[in-house]
């Protein structure tokens, strides 16, 4: 189900639908930061066809200046902290291949996550390594925001280690239950 869904996004990220998706995204988004008015975001840099959420919130006066902090992840033991970003592009990668930063490990208190894929109940599918999932059972008090496009949306049976996320902000709005 993985391989299938990264492999209809990166045919959705090339399709003429795009733009016009990612500028409702990118509204939704940040419609959703502004009422959750973090003290601090943790993004994501974007991967292949990933959501740039970066930049969406950029694009906001209001949301372009939240303190933030990226994920950093190892491999072994297998683990991720965040670390406070100070908004430049990061020249670090972790050990996991994801661009980082070096700042001083925090824990913001809202984050967003890419989705592979979601339910309609807030369950995500990553990329199979379980680091959010991992993090998310040590911070149990952040409130976690899935970023995804609507397509992605699928039914799987969530696994004992599944964390529900608060929300998932597609295109189309927002998916919450």
């Amino acid at each position: 189900m993985r391989a299938r869904l990264l492999q209809e996004r990166e045919q959705w990220a090339a399709s003429a639908l795009h733009p016009a998706a990612e500028q409702a995204l990118a509204a939704h988004l940040r419609d959703v930061v502004l009422q959750l008015e973090p003290d601090r975001l943790g993004l994501y840099w974007p991967l292949r066809s990933e959501f740039n959420a970066v930049l969406a919130l950029r694009a906001d006066a209001r949301t372009a200046s939240l303190p933030c902090a990226l994920p950093w992840a190892r491999k072994n033991p297998r683990s991720m902290e965040y670390r406070a970003w100070n908004g430049e592009e990061p020249t670090l990668t972790d050990e996991c291949g994801i661009p980082g930063c070096a700042g001083p490990t925090v824990v913001p208190d809202v984050v967003l996550v890419p989705c592979v894929g979601y339910t309609r109940r807030g369950y995500r599918l990553g990329y199979g390594g379980g680091y959010f999932d991992r993090w998310l059972a040590e911070h149990p008090h952040v409130t976690a925001i899935g970023i995804a496009w609507s397509a992605s949306e699928v039914d799987f049976v969530p696994e004992p280690h599944d964390h529900p996320l608060a929300a998932i902000v597609t295109e189309r709005g927002v998916v919450a239950e």
